[in-house]
């Protein structure tokens, strides 16, 4: 049976899934916050909502590395259907047609399960953006819960829905599927200053961490640096180009291998072919690989060096050791990715490395005060004669 690519029928049976779902978590933040501030309580909210999106990054990863994408080929639902025990006869039909197509049962639940987590973090995303601007009185100024930084992750995660809505409708088009995965590690971003700020104003009595203004500068060339680096491990996997080099260091067997620059990066085409029709070559295949090996060398190096910078003050070790050890995963991981053969655990452990890495460093950027060199050797000055 052919699906409709869209089909909103089941949209109000999916949105109280969503809610339930939510439910959850956001009882657990009430009862854990019975007493606490209304400042307290947002933030214990976008801590929970932080680590939901992060599990939903990793949960999309699996959806994709599993070829789950179109397990159900409408959208929102699965064949009109808010889940594939409405859609079983359907789901029965397709496999029979294609017995190695993209729809199995399992499939169809891996990437139903997917859409449920994202209509959950969906809800507590306007939950937070809803509190924010009621309690702002409540909390004792106009801006305390962030009602600015709420509202644009609101509108973030609706242009994420769409994204993950056109990543089904577009048959796994690989430019929509970048773009939704780059969308998620915004997400992340977004959640992160909002934990980040609102653990500062929490804690407004304590000695802030003050960083020479220069670093602020490094922090941001190495966000937007690890940004380029996930655009193209995201443009490698929907491309399914992992497997055009299947040794290490080398590829095929050679430092510099066949490669067709050209059609490697023609970014607007269908998943596999040219904007002509005709199949992707080999060559270009093997170009997205190595690139991103090349991105990715400039990336450990940079971060790396970053990371020991930063270990040089005392009150950023641990961060500078958990970026270090993320760089050691990622690395290990991308190699393993290679040499054996794309292996699932990896693989999704690659997508949660590069997030944890932005997370680390957007935290850095929301949560650290930066001074001048002058005052920032003023204020040390003045710490040490304390």
């Amino acid at each position: 049976m052919h699906a409709n690519l869209y089909d909103f029928s089941p949209t109000l049976r999916l949105l109280v899934l969503g809610v339930l779902v939510a439910s959850g978590p956001l009882l657990l933040v009430y009862l854990r916050n019975i007493k606490s501030s209304p400042l307290g309580r947002m933030h214990s909210l976008a801590v929970v909502t932080l680590f939901l999106t992060f599990d939903l990054v990793l949960f999309g990863a699996f959806t994709r590395l599993t070829d789950s994408g179109l397990g159900c080929p409408d959208w929102p639902g699965c064949y009109g259907s808010a889940s594939p025990l409405g859609a079983g006869e359907e789901i029965a039909n397709a496999q029979r047609a294609m017995p190695t197509g993209p729809v199995t049962r399992g499939k169809a639940w891996v990437e139903m399960v997917h859409r449920y987590l994202a209509t959950a973090v969906g809800v507590l995303i306007t939950v937070m953006a809803v509190a924010a601007w009621l309690g702002r009185k409540a909390a004792g100024g106009g801006s305390a819960l962030l009602p600015g930084w709420a509202t644009l992750t609101w509108v973030w995660v609706c242009i994420q829905g769409a994204f993950g809505a056109l990543t089904v409708t577009m048959k796994l088009f690989p430019l929509i599927v970048t773009l939704h995965l780059l969308g998620g590690y915004i997400l992340l971003a977004l959640l992160t200053v909002q934990v980040a700020m609102l653990g500062k104003r929490q804690g407004a009595g304590a000695q802030p961490l003050i960083l020479p203004v220069h670093l602020r500068g490094w922090l941001l060339a190495a966000v937007g640096l690890l940004l380029l680096q996930a655009a193209s491990g995201a443009w490698v996997s929907t491309n399914y180009a992992v497997l055009a080099c299947t040794d290490f260091p080398q590829c095929q067997g050679s430092w510099w291998p066949a490669m067709d620059f050209a059609q490697a990066f023609t970014v607007w085409r269908p998943l596999g072919l040219n904007p002509d029709g005709s199949h992707i070559s080999f060559q270009a295949l093997t170009a997205i690989h190595l690139t991103h090996r090349g991105l990715a060398l400039v990336t450990l190096l940079a971060l790396a060096a970053l990371a020991w910078h930063l270990s040089t003050y005392s009150t950023l070790t641990r961060a500078a050791r958990l970026l270090g050890s993320l760089l050691v995963l990622q690395a290990l991981t991308g190699i393993s990715n290679a040499v054996l053969e794309w292996p699932l655990l990896a693989a999704v452990l690659h997508t949660g490395g590069a997030g944890a890495m932005v997370m680390v460093l957007v935290w850095l950027l929301a949560s650290v005060s930066f001074q001048s060199a002058t005052d920032w050797a003023l204020a040390f000055a003045g710490r040490l004669n304390q």
